[in-house]
């Protein structure tokens, strides 16, 4: 990828359009015109999966959710229960529909024209190939994957997407967001010349915390507390901060070819914390020298900050989730500013234009390829801090540690395990650096 130039790489992922990387070509369709319904299954029916399944309810499109599954069973009530309010006549779940367990996706994947797939990001490379082998169009949320295993497992079943012509959209919706869009567009037109720097941010103070139930296995505990766990979660510079780390290989039109960094396990520490930092902070260095720095850390109490600014030879510009952007020349004078009156929300964009696609017909998108270089963007970045190594790109997009369990069921030991006091082991730059790399 880093031996793609900038043109190539806008046109292969063109920018105007988002997370388009095509010109819309056809593609055999049970949709024409719009006038069929399009049957949603919906994976994962935590809070995003029902925050996703809104989303393509109220797409615009006839569309109507046939098949739920999550991998506990009050989860998919849930779920269900709160759809049921609002979109009981856009729902078609009878109980035998209602599918539980670690392969109840399997099940739920077969009655539908398109997957949403929300679980943890752990799974995501396994639930994506059962989509696409079954022929479904899919939206994933991010990020694809947790270790390098599984970044190359998507990649190989893009290209099976691609070759089949299904739509494909990944859940980083700073592509489907105006402002971004705006801005990014006059970046790579030129307005503040060539990119020479930048920093990323998602500095906040951190999510929910689980604690453990007595009845609870270790399979059942790590799941219901996900976000600790890297083969669940990545950790939060994977899971959250790859919005950001996005938005930096966006704006350079390319992939950094080394990463290095800091990060610890400060604040947020104990057995409720699992394995994973609570800090990070990377330098991102690309092919022309330029280097990008990026910095997230959940700390309570402290100020926060999630946006991104980048240098260049000719200006400099400030980019925000919250509709900002704004570009100055060299000289400091504005050159643009975004107008965020009336932008539609990106997480509902995101479906807009997905089904909008497949309701036409159209194979327009296929965003698992930068959404799969940008989760792995993050994985090397984890390992850098992890390991306090200089982790180079080509390097470590080889490497085969899988840090998933070997099987999946209640009784099941996942890899990481916590010991006589109930701490799990945290890494430790330069000295358990053989278990990362």
């Amino acid at each position: 990828m880093n031996s793609f130039n900038r043109r190539d790489f806008i046109k292969s992922t063109s920018i105007i359009a988002g997370g388009a990387a095509m010109s819309a070509a056809p593609v055999s369709s049970i949709f024409a015109a719009g006038t069929d319904v399009i049957k949603v299954a919906l994976i994962g029916c935590g809070g995003r999966g029902t925050g996703a399944a809104v989303d393509a309810l109220e797409s615009g499109q006839n569309i109507k959710i046939v098949a739920m599954a999550d991998a506990f069973q009050d989860n998919l009530d849930s779920a269900y229960t709160n759809l049921q309010k609002k979109y009981a006549a856009k729902m078609d779940i009878p109980e035998s529909r209602r599918y539980v367990g670690f392969d109840a996706y399997k099940a739920a994947i077969k009655d539908a024209d398109v997957v949403i797939l929300t679980t943890p990001p752990g799974f995501r490379p396994m639930h994506f190939e059962e989509a696409i082998k079954a022929g479904k169009h899919v939206f994933m949320e991010k990020p694809v994957a947790v270790d390098i295993p599984g970044i190359r497992k998507v990649l190989e079943v893009a290209a099976e997407a691609k070759r089949k012509k299904l739509n494909v959209v990944v859940g980083l919706q700073r592509r489907y967001q105006t402002n971004y869009r705006e801005a990014i567009k006059r970046i790579q037109d030129g307005a503040i010349g060539d990119v020479v720097a930048g920093q990323v941010y998602w500095n906040s103070g951190g999510v929910w915390v689980r604690p453990r139930k007595p009845t609870q296995t270790e399979m059942e505990y790590q799941m219901r507390n996900w976000y600790y766990f890297n083969w669940l979660c990545g950790d939060h510079i994977v899971e959250q901060h790859v919005h950001n780390i996005d938005i930096a290989n966006w704006v350079k039109g390319k992939y950094p070819v080394s990463i290095e960094g800091t990060g610890s396990q400060a604040h947020r520490t104990g057995k409720d914390y699992g394995e994973i930092y609570d800090n990070f902070a990377i330098e991102m260095t690309y092919d022309d020298g330029s280097v990008v720095y990026s910095q997230c850390r959940h700390y309570e109490g402290t100020h926060n900050r999630v946006d991104e600014t980048f240098q260049g030879t000719k200006g400099r510009v400030y980019l925000s989730a919250g509709n900002q952007a704004v570009l100055w020349d060299a000289k400091g004078n504005e050159i643009y500013r975004h107008d965020a009156k009336g932008n539609p929300n990106p997480y509902r964009q995101e479906h807009v234009e997905l089904f909008a696609a497949i309701a036409n017909g159209e194979y327009k998108f296929d965003n698992a390829e930068y959404g799969a270089y940008s989760t792995l963007t993050g994985i090397i970045g984890r390992l850098a801090c992890y390991t306090g190594k200089v982790i180079k790109w080509d390097q470590a997009i080889q490497s085969n540690i899988n840090i998933m369990p070997d099987r999946y069921a209640w009784d099941a030991l996942p890899k990481p395990l916590p010991d006589e006091n109930g701490l799990y082991p945290v890494a430790v730059p330069g000295i358990n650096t053989q278990i990362y790399i």
